[in-house]
């Protein structure tokens, strides 16, 4: 009897033992020591045992240690890799003296089961002596167990406990394990306005790798590096300082030197709270339940989503970060509510003075998010921040001002509604709401009003604005694709002249569409344009980015 028609689907582990070695696992059942409970082989083996194939000497199994000494397998061929991963990961894979593999031959289910119940004694000893292995592994073994079950149980007393083995393994077999994952985002962009600024046509890069470090099998800690030269475009601005509009989702303000990107810990506290720590450039969007049904609001990563900041959710999210902690507790499957205290500079090396947790920067956030149904989602949010001179209000709670980073959306004067050398203390609010239509329509809409407090100063507060209309289009002509139309005004000052500034207060539009295209799992293409009206809130001008935008995963 052969073998099953679609053991692909059990993975690497079942691939491996199909394509190679179980045929030769067969033999090895003669043996009383593969015995998974020490009882001598009964009766049901005995035509097994008797063919003349596998009861010649000469072809009696022996435990190798690498695909090398298999002569017969060419590197190129499939089975060389993935009979390498078994064979150096649990050496638990058979092959013939004569150093051959005899992967061309047949499988009958028999066979299968058999080099299936040599595996799992491997797999259970390595356990038994706190070796780490891995869930998947474990989670295709009960497949196989349970596709084979009736081969598995002719095979009498030395696997009656099958069942009870894989609950075993699947109760013993966590340690502590990391887990690297990575994104690497390439950028063809350019952009241009009648302002006078001249941008090239540039190609930019960001990468970043993430070590995901579990400790209970429910907790992660995140560290993550990050290398990227991507600056953004300058576009003509009233103030002293660069407006923050045309900052793509992507940009990296490095060197591609490699640094410190991000350090958090997140782990649940029963069923109903998770807990956020972060020691360095930590975000609300890390945490907070932003997107609800969005695929257009990837938390502000850059490499799945809108091509802008200002296009991946409500600009509240960015006002503060950097080091602290913050908590989601549930109540039901309805209502969630965030806490969060971030205090910067993001810049855990900074020793300068209010640069510390409660003298410095900082934003508390409390919010509301209730999803009355798995289509609809709403959000309530509050900030209450403070912000030393040079330090911009939506900025991540970058450390101080930089030429090249004044914040991360919005116009210099909503950055900056005192200058740059003033301290602002602010008082933010957001609503946002996100409802999927079908299976191919999410609508989407926040907005933001900040009241900001110039201190030291004889001036009115500044009133800041933001607000958004997106459509998002999951599986636009290819399942896997989205399609993404962002309409709104970045966050702007609303009343320059009565906090002393000479200046226009036109609304900043800002469109934007994209259309991310999947080609495979782990690689994907954006082209996208992005139009800003009246750029820094100014009359009569606008600029355009077009971008190409090409992300890895893995």
């Amino acid at each position: 009897m052969k073998i099953l028609k679609n053991l692909g689907q059990y993975g690497l582990l079942g691939q491996l033992i199909l394509g190679s070695l179980l045929m030769s696992a067969t033999t090895a059942l003669a043996d009383s020591s593969i015995s998974a409970n020490g009882k001598t082989p009964n009766n049901n083996l005995d035509s097994f045992q008797a063919s003349d194939h596998y009861s010649n000497q000469d072809n009696a199994l022996e435990q190798i240690t690498s695909v090398s000494e298999l002569k017969d397998v060419a590197p190129t061929e499939w089975a060389y890799e993935a009979l390498r991963s078994l064979v150096e990961r649990y050496g638990c894979i058979v092959g013939y003296p004569d150093s051959t593999y005899r992967g061309d031959r047949a499988l009958s289910r028999w066979e299968f089961a058999a080099g299936l119940n040599a595996c799992m004694n491997t797999i259970e000893r390595l356990i038994q002596e706190n070796v780490a292995v891995l869930k998947e592994d474990i989670d295709t073994l009960k497949r196989l167990a349970q596709e084979f079950e009736a081969e598995l149980a002719a095979l009498g007393g030395r696997v009656d406990n099958l069942e009870s083995r894989v609950s075993f393994l699947e109760d013993h077999q966590f340690s502590t394990t990391t887990k690297l994952t990575g994104e690497v985002v390439f950028g063809v962009a350019g952009a241009s306005n009648n302002g006078g600024t001249d941008n090239q046509v540039v190609f930019q890069n960001r990468v970043r790798l993430y070590l995901e470090t579990s400790f209970t099998g429910e907790d992660v800690l995140y560290t993550g590096l990050a290398a990227g030269n991507s600056p953004r475009f300058e576009l003509p601005s009233q103030g002293d300082v660069q407006t923050s509009e045309g900052t793509l989702s992507f940009q990296d303000y490095g060197d591609n030197d490699v640094s410190l990107d991000y350090l958090s810990y997140f782990t649940p506290i029963g069923d109903s709270v998770e807990v956020f720590a972060t020691a360095a450039y930590g975000a609300t969007s890390d945490y907070l339940p932003t997107a609800g049904n969005d695929p257009i609001d990837d938390g502000g990563d850059g490499g799945s989503g809108a091509l802008t900041l200002f296009g991946a959710h409500n600009s509240i999210y960015y006002i503060g970060g950097g080091s602290g902690a913050g908590m989601n507790f549930k109540f039901g499957d309805i209502v969630t509510l965030s806490a969060s205290y971030l205090a910067g500079p993001t810049d855990p090396a900074s020793s300068a003075e209010g640069a510390g947790i409660f003298n410095g920067d900082y934003a508390a956030l409390g919010q509301v998010t209730i999803t009355p149904t798995e289509d609809l989602s709403l959000a309530l949010t509050y900030v209450n921040s403070y912000h030393t001179p040079g330090t911009s209000i939506f900025s991540y709670g970058a450390a101080k001002l930089a030429d090249d980073y004044p914040g991360a959306v919005g116009t210099s004067f909503a950055n900056f509604p005192g200058g740059t050398d003033a301290s602002v203390a602010a008082n933010s609010f957001g609503v946002g709401a996100s409802y999927r239509i079908g299976s191919k329509f999410v609508v989407s809409a926040w907005g933001g009003y900040t009241i900001a407090d110039i201190l030291n100063s004889n001036t009115d507060d500044g009133e800041i604005w933001n607000y958004a209309l997106t459509f998002a289009f999951p599986d636009l002509l290819k399942e896997g694709n989205l399609g993404g139309l962002i309409v709104g005004v970045q966050p702007y000052l609303g009343n320059p002249r009565q906090v002393g500034i000479d200046a226009s207060n036109s609304l900043p539009l800002h469109i934007e569409a994209f259309y991310r295209y999947q080609l495979n799992d782990n690689i994907s293409i954006t082209p996208g344009l992005v139009y800003l009206n009246a750029p820094d809130q100014q009359d009569k001008n606008d600029a355009f980015i077009g971008v190409v935008r090409t992300t890895f995963t893995f």
